[in-house]
């Protein structure tokens, strides 16, 4: 017995060792062998493969149905997990709708009764040309947006442009049916600002990141987080008021603010159309003493 594994074994080694060394050589010949035949017996080719699929069909159905289950699985707890989380989050979007919604009415009250105690003149509500962002210039050198609406709209260079929740940017060209913002973190805008907590006076300066510096700020201030920033209405080219961000942070190398409004996810603006000579000087002094006590904005922020 041994001796014939021992012959065996001698005798097996030279072919797997031949076998190996041809191997591609052999792959290569049934690859063309297989050409060959495919193209001069498809009828039988045809046939062969027919035959392979009919045999494999029902493994691979079998195969198949707890792969499918698994799917369907998979795809009923994701539904029930979304479900649930869309749940939770219409629960707390309205409970901050209701809250905000008894917010401005107990201002709105507020600012009747302020105004009936002043005995305040006419109302400074301005009006708006409302457009649709229709394109973000927004890049490493440059943050501006492009809206629809144009001169023919009353859109003016040097409006401010407001969106959901404060200050956007300011209008810088103008053509006849479409106008480009520059938005407040771009490295060209500078736009008058005060603390509402004291009324301390300062420029806010973009610098192409999305946390804006405030510049030439009082050392008497003390500025702190969450300390909200308004316009101050310095220059005359925007009423006192407007918000614009909250402090972000405070440290050795300035003040940043954070703005209010999602610069990232712009779908509509409203341009102000602000004119100061509807502004006596009592008027606007009031105004702003109203905006750094922190009441009702001294512009309302909606179109009359």
């Amino acid at each position: 017995m041994r001796g014939r594994t021992g012959r065996s074994a001698w005798v097996a080694a030279p072919l797997r060792a031949l076998l190996q060394r041809f191997a591609f050589l052999l792959l290569l010949a049934a690859a063309i062998g297989l050409v060959i035949i495919s193209r001069t017996e498809r009828p039988l080719v045809e046939r062969t493969r027919a035959v392979i699929a009919d045999i494999a069909e029902p493994l691979l159905t079998v195969v198949a149905q707890p792969v499918a289950a698994v799917n369907a699985m998979i795809g009923w707890v994701d539904d029930i997990l979304y479900v649930h989380e869309e749940n939770f989050r219409l629960r707390t979007e309205n409970a901050r709708l209701l809250q905000w919604q008894d917010v401005s009415r107990r201002l709105e009250q507020d600012n009747a009764a302020l105004r009936r105690l002043l005995s305040a003149g006419p109302d400074l509500s301005q009006t708006f040309v409302t457009g649709r962002v229709i394109a973000d210039g927004g890049g490493s050198f440059v943050r501006t947006v492009l809206v629809n609406v144009g001169a023919r709209d009353g859109v003016r260079k040097g409006q401010a442009a407001i969106g959901e929740g404060g200050y956007v940017g300011r209008v810088a060209e103008v053509g006849q049916r479409a106008a480009r913002v520059l938005l407040l973190t771009d490295l060209n805008s500078r736009l008058p600002v005060m603390l509402q907590e004291g009324g301390h006076r300062a420029v806010l300066a973009g610098d192409n990141s999305d946390l804006p510096k405030l510049e030439y700020l009082s050392g008497a201030a003390k500025p702190a987080v969450g300390q909200r920033v308004v316009t101050s209405g310095d220059g005359g080219q925007f009423p006192a008021g407007i918000p614009v961000g909250e402090v972000a942070t405070v440290s050795d190398g300035g003040v940043r603010v954070r703005p209010f409004v999602d610069l990232s996810r712009l779908e509509f603006l409203r341009l102000m159309q602000f004119d100061e000579t509807r502004l006596d000087p009592d008027e606007q002094a009031r105004a702003e003493r109203a905006a750094a006590r922190g009441g009702a904005p001294a512009v309302p922020l909606q179109q009359p």
